[in-house]
């Protein structure tokens, strides 16, 4: 799950990492008042979505006085967004953040990251700061530097001593920079992140260290335990057939090809995109309808899949363990009636009560073809779609 900038630095706030001055406001007529409130000579108004690039796409604007502050906002709300990370549609601006401007004399990168292949958390910083952080990753490598904490240990004062010095803070900045991280560390482990990033943390012309920007990622199987980060939810920067997916217990991802899957399981529906992929397919989705998916979820899977324009034809591939195959195809059966089913339709299902499921699919007269294995299923689901 993501949140918001104004969002994170709540949360730093509550881990002791200093943050500029800021209010969020949501209707223009508010950011004056907020400009007041914050008594700064210059401020900031910084659109609020879940992406970033948001300086280079004119999402953050300077103000030097209150009128400008409220010209601003009324320009950012309401405004549809696009940068580098939401794709040409964009993202809708529904709040704006007013915040003091600091005088900045050096800006540094700094995060926690949860690193899947080594499982492992990985501090990672750098000298340089800002918006090119990924050009800088890129060109410049030796100027990241990383951290690998071991899990049993956890983060050790030493290690983000060493990063301060590789980073080369000055040396009357270090015991607060430490500081810093060590909170910045607490944080993630408490809250179940899979990443917390500051970019940039920088040095004030006032030797003042500030979290100018914060971007935080959450676990979201932990929420359940951290029903602070739940509030902090913002549906409507989520993809709506994902958000519609959710309500029915099912795990959907939008993605950008051309045949639907619907699959029992995360590792079945991993091999399933792969397999369309490897014979030459775009699987639009990723989707997992899970191991004890009764008939109406399956029903409900199926009018997702095909409120994607996109979708040309869907592969439904399922395992039977708990999961009985004959529920499955009355499911996909009563979906086809109900949505008027117009775009080809490949079936593979195998084990609890297969042959029952391939019964019930066969007798209802539909334009489904049922197939024995994944390879023949992929094959046939791209040949029908081209």
């Amino acid at each position: 799950m993501n949140i918001h900038e104004y969002q994170a630095k709540d949360i730093l706030k509550n881990y002791r990492v200093p943050v500029p001055n800021g209010i969020v406001v949501y209707d223009a007529k508010d950011a004056e008042r907020a400009a007041w409130q914050i008594k700064t000579d210059l401020a900031v108004v910084k659109a609020q979505i879940h992406s970033g690039g948001r300086g280079k796409a004119g999402g953050i604007k300077t103000a030097r006085s209150i009128d400008e502050v409220k010209s601003n906002a009324q320009e950012l709300l309401g405004k549809t967004l696009v940068t580098n990370q939401t794709g040409p549609s964009g993202k809708k601006i529904n709040a704006v953040l007013i915040e003091e401007v600091c005088n900045i004399n050096k800006e540094y990168y700094l995060a926690f990251i949860l690193d899947r292949e080594l499982s492992q958390i990985v501090l990672i910083a750098s000298s340089e700061g800002g918006m090119d952080i990924e050009e800088i990753a890129e060109k410049n490598p030796n100027k990241i530097h990383k951290e690998f904490i071991n899990p049993l240990i956890g983060l050790s004062e030493f290690q983000a001593r060493r990063i301060c010095f590789n980073i080369n803070m000055p040396t009357d900045l270090i015991n607060d920079t430490v500081n810093i991280i060590m909170d910045l560390y607490q944080c993630f482990i408490e809250k179940d992140c899979t990443l917390a990033e500051i970019n940039p943390l920088v040095i004030t012309e006032e030797k003042q260290l500030l979290a100018l920007d914060a971007k935080f990622n959450f676990d979201e199987n932990s929420l359940f335990r951290n029903k602070d980060i739940l509030e902090y939810r913002d549906i409507t920067e989520e993809n709506e057939k994902e958000l519609e997916a959710s309500k029915h217990g099912l795990s959907y991802i939008s993605l950008d090809g051309n045949i639907g899957c619907m699959v029992n399981g995360a590792g079945l529906a991993m091999s399933t995109m792969d397999i369309i992929k490897y014979y030459g397919g775009e699987p639009a989705n990723f989707l997992d309808v899970g191991g004890s998916a009764t008939e109406e979820n399956v029903s409900n899977a199926f009018k997702i899949i095909l409120s994607d324009e996109k979708v040309k034809g869907i592969f439904v591939n399922i395992f039977g363990g708990i999961m009985r195959c004959n529920v499955i195809a009355n499911g996909i059966v009563n979906a086809a009636k109900t949505v008027g089913l117009k775009v080809p339709l490949v079936v593979r299902l195998e084990g609890t009560n297969s042959e029952l499921g391939i019964e019930i699919i066969e007798k209802s007269k539909l334009n489904i073809y049922g197939v024995k294995t994944m390879d023949e299923g992929a094959k046939k689901i791209i040949e029908l779609v081209q």
